[in-house]
C-alpha cells in the first residue's frame, strides 16, 4: 500500500486493479523491454529553470550511453517506486557540441562545474569507480527539456517543457545549501567531502560560451505555442 507521502506525489486516478497487474507482470515477462535495459547509470544531481533560475530541482538521471560521445536520459523527480517521470536529458561530447549550429548552441548547459564540485553523484557507486565516467562527463554539454513541474505542485504534466539548466560557481547558478543538505542526508554522502576528492578531475581547457548562455546574457529561453496551417496530404481534403 502507498505511504501517505506516495499518496501526494501520485497523479489523479483510480487505484490499478489486480487485473491491471496481472496484465503489466505478463507483459514484462512476455516483452523485452531492451530500450530500458540499457540504462546502466543512476545519477541524482540538480537543475534550474532557465526562465526561473529561482527555482532549482533535485533530479535522477537513470542514463544510457549510446555511444562515447552521447548518452540519453530519462530523468525523474526521485529515485523512489513512484518517482515521476519529468523529462529528457541528452549529453553529448565537446567535440559534437563544436559541430552544432550557433542557435542550437545557446540551448545547452556545460558540466565542468557540476562534475567538479560534487553536485553529480551516482548514488551508492564507490568514487574510484565512477572516476573515469566523471572525467568524461566533465567535458560534456547537457540539454535538459522538463515536461512536468511537480516542484510548484502539478498533479499532471501540463503547460509546455522547460528548459533547464545546470549548476554554476556564479548567482543565480549556487546550489540553494539546504537542496544539497537534504541530498546528502539522503545518500549519506558529503558533497564537499566530493568536492575536495575531485580537486584532480582534468577541466575542459575551454568552455564554449555560447553554452550557459545566461552567464554571458543574463538571458533564458521559454517555449511558447503558435498556431500554425496543417501541412495536409496531397489528395486529401481536411476538414
Amino acid at each position: 500500500m502507498a505511504s501517505a507521502v506516495e499518496g501526494e506525489k501520485m497523479p489523479p486516478g483510480k487505484a490499478m486493479t489486480m487485473g491491471q497487474h496481472m496484465v503489466d507482470k505478463g507483459a514484462q515477462m512476455l516483452q523485452s523491454l531492451s530500450p530500458i535495459k540499457e540504462m546502466s547509470q543512476h545519477a541524482c544531481t540538480f537543475a534550474i529553470y532557465s526562465h526561473d533560475m529561482s527555482r532549482q530541482i533535485e533530479t535522477h538521471h537513470f542514463i544510457t550511453r549510446i555511444n562515447q560521445d552521447f548518452l540519453q536520459c530519462a530523468v525523474y523527480d526521485s529515485d523512489e517506486s513512484h518517482g515521476r517521470l519529468i523529462g529528457v536529458e541528452y549529453i553529448i561530447s565537446d567535440k559534437l557540441y563544436e559541430g552544432l549550429p550557433e542557435d542550437e548552441q545557446k540551448l545547452w548547459h556545460s558540466h565542468a562545474y557540476e562534475i567538479k564540485s560534487g553536485l553529480w553523484v551516482n548514488p551508492r557507486i564507490p568514487e574510484i569507480l565512477g572516476r573515469s565516467e566523471l572525467e568524461n562527463l566533465a567535458k560534456t554539454y547537457g540539454k535538459f527539456w522538463c515536461t512536468w513541474q511537480t516542484d510548484r505542485g502539478d498533479k499532471l504534466p501540463i503547460g509546455l517543457p522547460s528548459l533547464m539548466m545546470s549548476p554554476q560557481a556564479v548567482n543565480p547558478g549556487i546550489v540553494k545549501p539546504e537542496l544539497v543538505q537534504k541530498r546528502d542526508n539522503k545518500y549519506n554522502i558529503s558533497t564537499n567531502s566530493l568536492k575536495e576528492s575531485r580537486v584532480e578531475i582534468a577541466e575542459p581547457e575551454w568552455i564554449n560560451p555560447q553554452a550557459d548562455y545566461w552567464k554571458q546574457h543574463a538571458k533564458g529561453f521559454i517555449v511558447d505555442v503558435e498556431q500554425t496551417e496543417m501541412k495536409k496530404r496531397e489528395g486529401i481534403e481536411f476538414p
